[in-house]
């Protein structure tokens, strides 16, 4: 096993991201890691909570203070420099791998900063081209060909170039980060039932079925594009993942399924990085209410991939 230390962002200091990181770091299994946030708020957090304060922290404080579900759009830079710190570590091989708590992209956006998501700024850090969302939750994986876009954006942004890398990148990083020696990957359609042969929409004969051949011939196992409504069934057969085609094409199956113990993993980046499969929960910030479960899940898979990864 590596003996190096995960590192863990705590994320939206209004919201829950504190409350999870002091409870998961005062368990006695709790591997070892680095919480990068304000050590004065964890530790007040932490109090409040009536839980050991037993973190490693990396301190990087808030100009303002915070208060409990009361987000200030002036402690967005400071977030982001914390991102910017766990991405050089991991980068120069201090840490085995990130693990994200949630952040709000609004309140950073309300900071006049243009910020789409963790996936989006993250791939910006390392220069990667083509970050690819993926999240699991134990056996189900379902990655996305686009993420946080309008869905009348969709159609114009998946083209036959953007969907072959997407396909590139999923297939090898369930190779390499996820062990699967030949993946095999169901493609949904965009369309109702894929198109209904170009009356319900042209794009699935024009662009997914060529794309999805040209992939078959590199020597990747798909099959598509199968229509979203059974791609999730077992009519569908054995998968090792899904590629939906936008956001909540194939992210409500997989939060029905394992909503609290999901985990985002973005692929396509030179590092490794999790995240949870939720919020930050701001009403429940500070009430000790928050579940751990898709923190502590993001852990233990990070822990997995990073040892793998080397």
């Amino acid at each position: 096993m590596s003996n190096r230390p995960l590192v863990v962002t705590a994320g939206e200091p209004a919201g829950i991201g504190p409350d999870l990181c002091v409870a998961i770091g005062a368990r006695p299994d709790c591997p070892p890691m680095q919480v990068i946030g304000d050590e004065a708020l964890l530790r007040a957090r932490a109090a409040l909570l009536g839980v050991d304060f037993l973190l490693d922290v990396i301190d990087v404080p808030f100009p303002v203070a915070v208060e409990c579900g009361k987000p200030n759009p002036a402690n967005a830079s400071a977030l982001l420099d914390g991102l910017r710190l766990a991405v050089e570590g991991c980068s120069s091989g201090r840490f085995s791998a990130l693990v994200t708590a949630p952040l709000a992209k609004n309140v950073i956006c309300d900071a006049g900063i243009p910020f789409t998501g963790h996936t989006e700024f993250l791939a910006e850090l390392t220069a990667s081209p083509l970050p690819v969302m993926l999240l699991t939750a134990g056996d189900m994986r379902v990655a996305l060909a686009s993420t946080h876009l309008p869905l009348r954006a969709v159609p114009d942004y998946i083209t036959a170039e953007r969907l072959h890398a997407v396909l590139r990148v999923l297939h090898r990083d369930l190779q390499q980060t996820f062990g699967i020696a030949d993946p095999e990957i169901i493609v949904c359609g965009l369309n109702p039932h894929a198109g209904e042969g170009g009356h319900l929409g042209t794009e699935d004969d024009s662009v997914i079925a060529p794309v999805v051949q040209a992939c078959r011939n590199e020597g990747m196992n798909l099959r598509g594009p199968v229509p979203a409504d059974t791609a999730f069934t077992a009519a569908a057969g054995h998968r090792d993942a899904v590629l939906a085609m936008y956001h909540d094409q194939g992210l409500p199956v997989l939060k029905y399924a394992g909503f609290g113990h999901a985990v985002n993993v973005t692929l396509g980046l030179p590092i490794i990085r999790t995240s949870v499969d939720h919020g930050t929960a701001f009403d429940l910030a500070g009430s000790g209410k928050a579940d751990t479960g898709s923190l502590w899940t993001a852990i233990e898979l990070a822990q997995v991939l990073g040892e793998r990864r080397g």
